[in-house]
């Protein structure tokens, strides 16, 4: 075992503890985030939860310290960041679960919206995820970050929903794991651990905004449920077991990936077009080394 690599595979469960570790929640107001923190912690009672942006799970105590904050404002993001970093002397890893959702046709869409909706689903998170990486380094922790993509919105065009700007912020955090994976998942060169970044896609959940949807787009809600194999529509809280396999050691080697879980949503079909496009790939390369050898035989 090198240097860097944490002990695992020792004790029954071990693996997903988070005991004594420190780590931050984005999003944790209401909807997906809010149920993610139970995965790292029992939250005590607080007048400020319902209105907290921002998350501390001191997990030694189980303890939860809401702080409220605004993902936009890049500058204080930092600073309360790092003030939770130096109070507890240490920084373990962070879910960067805060997003907005618009829905609006594409030819619709001004630049202000788009510009809006990319700052809080895109340069928030991108933001939240390097002074979270700053600390990490600082304290010399072994750290992991979260990011909340979407199957549904990231990786496929969300069938009902016109939200473009939404969808394309999706399939940019995915490929924002990957990079900042690639970046930060090595040991660095003063011997401390690196940081393992991944990302989770997610299928259809029920949580405010979605709920907002459906209020606005009241035939959705058929839909989606049609769409998947499981024929209902996800709690936040079947997503809970996900963020704690990939910010606790049970992941240790696990770095850029993007981990689905959605349901199952048509998985017979896009089987279908992958095949069909691997037989028009094999005969674009078949009608190539024919065009090959009859220059050849010219010649």
């Amino acid at each position: 075992m090198t240097k860097g690599q944490p002990e695992v595979g020792n004790k029954r469960f071990a693996d997903f503890d988070l005991g004594g570790k420190t780590f931050i929640v984005t999003g944790g107001a209401r909807g997906l985030g809010l149920a993610l923190h139970t995965a790292q912690s029992t939250p005590t009672r607080s007048g400020r939860r319902h209105r907290a942006e921002l998350f501390l799970n001191g997990a030694a105590s189980f303890n939860v310290v809401y702080q409220q904050q605004d993902v936009l404002d890049t500058k204080h993001l930092r600073q309360t960041i790092e003030s939770i970093a130096d109070e507890h002397e240490g920084l373990h890893g962070v879910t960067a679960a805060a997003g907005i959702l618009q829905i609006t046709p594409a030819i619709d869409y001004t630049s202000e919206d788009a510009a809006k909706m990319l700052a809080t689903n895109f340069t928030a998170v991108l933001e939240t995820a390097s002074a979270a990486a700053e600390m990490i380094f600082k304290y010399r922790c072994r750290g992991s970050i979260c990011l909340i993509a979407s199957m549904m919105s990231g990786l496929i065009a969300n069938k009902g929903m016109l939200s473009p700007v939404y969808n394309s912020s999706k399939a940019a955090l995915i490929q924002l794991t990957r990079n900042l994976a690639m970046e930060w998942s090595h040991e660095r060169d003063d011997g401390s651990p690196g940081i393992r970044v991944n990302s989770i896609s997610l299928g259809h959940i029920r949580t405010p905004m979605v709920e907002q949807t459906f209020a606005e787009e009241p035939e959705l809600e058929d839909l989606w449920k049609r769409e998947n194999m499981m024929g209902w529509l996800a709690k936040t809280e079947e997503f809970k077991g996900a963020a704690l396999f990939l910010l606790s050691n049970a992941s240790s080697f696990m770095t850029g990936s993007n981990l689905v879980m959605d349901g199952g949503p048509r998985r017979g079909e896009r089987v279908l077009f992958r095949l069909c496009g691997e037989m028009m790939d094999a005969q674009i390369i078949r009608a190539r080394l024919v065009f090959d050898d009859s220059i050849g035989s010219v010649s």
